[in-house]
């Protein structure tokens, strides 16, 4: 129950989200211990802004020991860790007198060196929030227990020494944990090697230092890989965990930007590394909890998904046909639709991991199906078409090798002026997976029901199933915006209220940012993500403000490397103009500081 408070908890509206460090278990399998960064937002606006900082994390490590039946948690703050310190222990346990009662324990301890003078309200505002937190722990767990007992979840086997397995099969049931695994899913893993004669521990996969993957856990998540490809695969790992402190993505999300690119590592490692940085600039992580569509969507948007077909790939089912795309666009705008369309993108890897345990085998892609039905010439509006472009080089760019089929049915005369306009933009590799059927000739053998089973093909197709993907139709002009986004705005910009920038730095040609102090204890921060080659970071401080005519930089801008800015003017001399703050730190590709 304790574990469903994470990555994010509705529960609790301070706690924004978290993400694992680290993650291990014991050889037999009776410790589980993860440790995660949670990101908090304190009731503390006045004093934050003070320090420059928007929202403080803490670094928390969860034990659970199913052999002495507890559950330790520790947390202490990373945000100002040199100027305080918070450390917070709890625990759970079963009563030594009453196996039906659970222990709770909780302790804290708080030292203050120095906070900019405010050292007594940080104590106030440290001990209103253990005060909240105790009394909300109880009705979190109550609440998930709840939950799991309307799942119809009561009960948890016991945990029981390791045996000596003596089949291939039932060693590796347990095989392949992920970065989502919490100790109640390895309970009801246990229920199933108890039916099946077996009691052996989960058995880590893979390990940080590993050489070599467990060939069950290549079958059962990642499919077949040929040795060349799994070493590509765990060279790309270890390096992610080397650079990124251990916050890397999943195994079968690696893969994907390495068959994108033909597994060759440095290629892919470059568009890994620009996708990781984008969803943490534009919180695409959290999109599914964040993003609520438009009640226009629902009506309008004629998408949804589906069931899945014959390969037990989630469907997705598109009536672009009868989608007033330039209604669409002018009602809500490019960035409102990217969002949605990122949405689906997120909710098909979720469900192709729901697949991947339900089927017993490695989902890692899924199938969409376009019905053209209607497409006509006011589907090559411009700025439409425009829009479409930028939001397939959005998903082309960090959700590769995510679609595994696309099955267009009914393609009218004007398609080919489309496919023309559009083919260029998709990747050969997408390009190939593409089916396209004229007329009617997508019945019949050869047709949908090669790829689809026949009881799940929609009516609007010929198929007896009902389908619940909207029928569109023309959006009331009345719902447009009045003032439109230019169109010769080069980016979608997402979250318009992020806090990054992207530059290019070329040497010679420094990405500089000046910052202007006002009072005499201010901290400054920094965070930034090289995204290719390496970059020497340096703090400089002057008395002088720079020239605003000489802050333009004479470098080209593009949609990858951005802006860059070069504010020191050219006859300033270190150590009389200016002085140098900071020894240079020399920042490796890939690197993410702070």
């Amino acid at each position: 129950a304790y574990e469903k408070r994470f990555p994010t908890c509705p529960e609790i509206p301070v706690f924004l989200g978290s993400e694992i460090l680290h993650e291990s278990r014991s050889d037999d399998g009776a410790i589980h211990i993860i440790e995660r960064s949670c990101k908090l937002n304190v009731d503390a606006p006045r004093l934050l802004k003070k320090a420059r900082v928007e929202y403080v994390f803490f670094i928390q490590k969860n034990t659970v020991n199913w052999k002495e039946r507890t559950l330790l948690i520790e947390a202490h703050n990373e945000t100002f860790a040199n100027r305080v310190v918070v450390l917070e222990t709890c625990s759970y346990s079963v009563h030594p007198e009453n196996e039906e009662w659970t222990c709770f324990e909780q302790s804290a301890s708080l030292d203050i060196k120095s906070f900019f003078g405010f050292e007594s309200t940080v104590e106030k505002i440290a001990m209103k929030q253990y005060t909240s937190n105790i009394k909300r722990g109880k009705e979190v767990i109550e609440h998930y227990l709840k939950e799991l007992i309307s799942q119809g979840i009561t009960f948890i086997p016991r945990w029981t020494p390791p045996q000596v397995c003596g089949q291939k099969d039932e060693r590796n049931l347990a095989v392949g944990h992920n970065a989502d695994d919490v100790p109640l899913e390895s309970g009801a893993r246990g229920t199933t090697k108890e039916q099946t004669g077996s009691s052996c521990p989960p058995a880590e996969a893979v390990s940080p230092d590993a050489d070599k993957l467990d060939a069950d856990y290549i079958e059962r998540y990642l499919g077949q890989l040929t040795p060349m490809q799994e070493s590509c695969l765990i060279r790309l790992r270890q390096w992610l965990q080397e650079t990124h402190k251990g916050k890397i993505p999943k195994d079968e999300h690696i893969l994907r930007f390495l068959r994108a690119r033909d597994f060759n590592i440095d290629k892919a490692r470059e568009m890994l590394c620009q996708s990781l940085s984008w969803r943490k600039q534009y919180q695409v992580d959290y999109i599914l909890q964040s993003w609520r569509p438009p009640a226009l969507l629902d009506e309008y948007y004629t998408g949804g998904w589906h069931y899945q077909d014959k390969d037990g790939r989630p469907l997705y089912i598109l009536r672009l046909g009868q989608m007033d795309t330039k209604g669409l666009v002018k009602a809500l705008g490019e960035e409102s639709l990217l969002r949605h369309v990122l949405s689906i993108n997120e909710e098909g890897q979720k469900r192709c991991e729901e697949n991947t345990n339900i089927f017993g085998r490695p989902i890692t892609s899924w199938t969409c199906l376009v019905d053209l039905e209607g497409l006509n010439m006011r589907h090559l509006w411009r700025p439409g078409v425009k829009a479409l472009l930028r939001i397939i080089e959005v998903v082309e760019d960090n959700y590769p090798e995510t679609l595994g089929r696309l099955l267009i049915v009914r393609a009218p005369r004007v398609f080919p002026v489309l496919w023309t306009l559009v083919s260029p933009f998709i990747n050969e590799n997408t390009r190939q997976k593409f089916l396209i059927y004229s007329g009617n000739n997508y019945q019949g053998p050869g047709g949908l029901v090669d790829y689809v089973d026949k009881d799940i093909i929609p009516d609007f197709l010929g198929g007896d199933c009902m389908c619940t993907v909207p029928e569109g139709g023309l959006v009331p002009k009345s719902l447009y915006q009045t003032e439109e986004e230019p169109e010769n705005s080069d980016h979608i910009r997402l979250w318009t209220e992020t806090i990054y920038h992207s530059a290019s730095v070329l040497k010679g040609a420094p990405h500089e940012i000046v910052v202007e102090i006002l009072e005499g204890e201010s901290v400054i921060t920094w965070d930034f993500d090289i995204l290719k080659g390496d970059v020497v970071f340096s703090l400089f401080h002057s008395k002088r403000a720079p020239e605003t005519s000489h802050k333009e930089a004479t470098l080209p801008s593009t949609s990858a490397a951005g802006d860059n800015m070069q504010l020191i003017d050219k006859t300033w001399v270190l150590g009389v103009d200016y002085s140098r703050m900071e020894s240079p730190l020399v920042c490796r590709e890939g690197e993410s500081i702070q």
